[in-house]
């Protein structure tokens, strides 16, 4: 990169100060053969800035590129062809989208596929955030009683997006480089877990059917959560989200009754549960097994091992970022965080 007329003055005072030519490199953080072409340019032409090169002149100046990128800054989903048209528009320049992403490319912004997450209306991200706050000094301890539970599932033919291939050109429809798909991705496995820092809840796998509150109350709470909140001790506290069963007033009468407190959850908020973490780390482990499930069967049987053979450290590590979680949630007013 050439350097600017004020580095070029600062390497000429400290050459007349009796610098060498590598000592004044070394000060401006500048390669030496960059900083003496441009002394040697200085002698011959008297000019601190390179000659005008003879390639085609550049068709946007500053504040073309900036007005580039406050408008994909502005507008984030916008394509090149749109920001030409733009730019058109607003500033008689006529560029293609080519230059569009030349010029986006030099100011850093590059297209990325969009990260995903829960729709967040302003009453969420107002209940996020109270969450958090309310949260946001709890102990560690405090959060070693919670038992968090959550359900999921998981398909037989399913891929986890982050397989890439290595193609040359024309081959994208070579037999090697296509993953297949099965409709429906070959049938799927519902189930319910609890995770807290001392041990996980058994894995239940849910039967044909909808769970509504009568499952729920009699699979899990009953048969799941009651024996759990024992081994907890008195502090035990259950986290659930806001799923309809979980919510129904029969399950909020029912744990009244048998003496079972709640953890109240923001809705829309599975960044703050570490449960799913878990569930993403028993999706791949099945996925990297020697002989991957084929069948709904083989399903059942993979997730409920790699569900006992997690390892109770990885779940503490998840439980304990808690706080971490919270302090984005702040951050982020209430948004979407990257957890």
């Amino acid at each position: 990169m050439p350097l600017s007329p004020e580095q070029v003055a600062r390497a000429l005072a400290l050459i007349e100060d009796g610098h060498s030519q590598r000592n004044a490199a070394r000060t401006l953080n500048v390669p030496e053969t960059t900083l003496r072409d441009a002394i040697r340019r200085y002698y011959e032409t008297g000019l601190c800035t390179r000659k005008q090169g003879s390639g085609r002149p550049r068709k946007t100046d500053a504040t073309d590129d900036r007005f580039l990128t406050l408008y994909a800054l502005r507008n984030r989903t916008a394509t090149a062809s749109e920001t030409s048209f733009q730019i058109r528009r607003a500033r008689n320049v006529v560029i293609s989208p080519d230059t569009v992403r030349r010029r986006l490319a030099e100011a850093n912004l590059r297209p990325r596929v969009p990260a995903t997450g829960p729709l967040l209306t302003k009453q969420h991200k107002r209940a996020r955030l109270t969450f958090a706050r309310a949260h946001q000094h709890w102990e560690q301890n405090d959060w070693e009683n919670i038992l968090f539970t959550d359900e999921s599932r998981y398909n037989v033919f399913a891929s986890d997006g982050r397989i890439r291939v290595y193609r040359r050109p024309g081959e994208r429809y070579a037999p090697c480089n296509i993953t297949g798909e099965v409709q429906y991705g070959g049938g799927s496995v519902h189930v319910w877990g609890g995770i807290c820092a001392r041990a996980k809840t058994e894995l239940h796998v849910f039967g044909r059917g909808n769970v509504n509150a009568h499952v729920y109350i009699t699979d899990i709470l009953q048969d799941l959560v009651m024996p759990f909140s024992e081994f907890i001790g008195e502090n035990f506290t259950l986290m659930q989200d806001n799923a309809k069963p979980h919510a129904a007033r029969v399950t909020v009468d029912y744990l009244e009754e048998v003496g079972i407190p709640t953890l109240r959850w923001p809705a829309r908020s599975p960044d703050l549960n570490p449960i799913e973490h878990v569930w993403d780390q028993v999706g791949r482990r099945i996925n990297h097994r020697n002989n991957p499930p084929l069948s709904l069967n083989d399903l059942r049987t993979a997730v409920v091992e790699e569900w006992d053979n997690l390892p109770q450290g990885r779940v503490q590590d998840l439980i304990s970022s808690m706080p971490r979680r919270l302090q984005e949630v702040i951050r982020q007013r209430g948004g979407n965080t990257h957890y």
